[in-house]
């Protein structure tokens, strides 16, 4: 009992502090950008997660939801003048029709044709963002007005931190409560064993239908509060780099592991802002990243360490002297 309490305290707990961490650490404005930066970039990452932990398939398409939420939060306040709220709604429902047309499209694909599937989407994506003016083109969508939201506003990613705290806090509850839910456990019964599934009842294409449209908007709330704040949007959202690194995010650290992707954003960033070897460079780390923990760590970071504690743990052989003598 008191230590099912004690889990509950821990998330509470750790996220106090993470608001607190840029004020800690001096609250230079490098801090509260990398930090903000952290948040979004994780609650991204949580839409992926969703799909690779729990359905066990690889979506490529969910930067196409990310750059959804993006645009479409810096078209409508830029032209139309939306308020925050205003675009947050708008986006969700934008990417959540995006995301029924897609999941229907690949309802019975599995596996390898899935996710040359979801890469063409993103693919095809891009190009449209290129090319088409009403997305901007080449030059994008310019004009974003600054974050106000209930008398709160956020000119500096200083004022930005509590919104980006807000949503990423957020996002964690509703991942930890979707894998509670009986959609989460209809979702790793279909992973674990389709046809079981179907004996029991479950529909699979049905199941992958949900939670592709749980999964979408949660990385589409990430591209809302990215437009504001970078305050332009480009095709570059669209670019392989942010496919890449949600992947790094999700498998670096270990899968279905809450706090995960959190963690494994925070290390591939803190590298980036704070021990970079300029852009090229940073790529190529991070590329590497997702080939060594694919490669070599099929568990992640947190099954190293675990493997490691138990091989620690582990008596020494017993002596061959001792065992003659015995």
């Amino acid at each position: 009992m008191q230590g099912a309490t004690l889990r509950k305290l821990v998330l509470p707990v750790l996220g106090v502090g993470f608001l607190a961490l840029p004020w800690l650490s001096g609250g230079a404005n490098v801090v509260f950008s990398a930090c903000v930066i952290i948040a979004i970039f994780a609650v991204m990452s949580y839409g992926l997660d969703i799909i690779v932990s729990d359905l066990g398939e690889v979506s490529l398409a969910h930067p196409v939801f990310f750059a959804g939420g993006a645009y479409v939060t810096s078209i409508a306040s830029s032209r139309a003048g939306l308020d925050p709220l205003s675009t947050l709604v708008l986006s969700l429902l934008v990417v959540l029709v995006m995301a029924g047309a897609i999941a229907f499209v690949t309802l019975r694909l599995r596996e390898f044709v899935f996710s040359l599937v979801t890469y063409a989407v993103s693919v095809v994506a891009m190009t449209v963002a290129s090319n088409w003016a009403f997305l901007g083109g080449s030059d994008g969508v310019t004009g974003i007005p600054a974050f106000e939201l209930f008398g709160h506003r956020a000119l500096t990613d200083k004022q930005l931190w509590p919104v980006a705290w807000a949503l990423l806090m957020a996002t964690l509850y509703l991942v930890a409560a979707f894998r509670k839910s009986r959609l989460g456990h209809a979702a790793m019964t279909v992973h674990l064993n389709p046809a079981l599934a179907r004996m029991s009842g479950i529909s699979p294409e049905l199941v992958r239908m949900k939670v592709f449209l749980v999964s979408a908007p949660i990385s589409a709330s990430a591209g809302w509060l990215y437009a504001y704040q970078r305050a332009y949007i480009s095709a570059d959202v669209l670019t392989p780099y942010f496919l890449i690194l949600m992947l790094t995010a999700v498998v670096l650290v270990g899968r279905r592991i809450l706090l995960a992707p959190l963690l494994g954003v925070t290390l591939i960033i803190l590298q980036e802002r704070f021990l970079s070897y300029g852009a090229y460079v940073d790529r190529i780390i991070l590329g590497t990243l997702l080939i060594m923990a694919l490669s070599f760590l099929p568990r992640g970071l947190y099954g190293l360490v675990q493997d490691t504690i138990s091989a620690l743990r582990r008596p020494k052989n017993q002596p061959l002297e001792e065992r003659q003598e015995t």
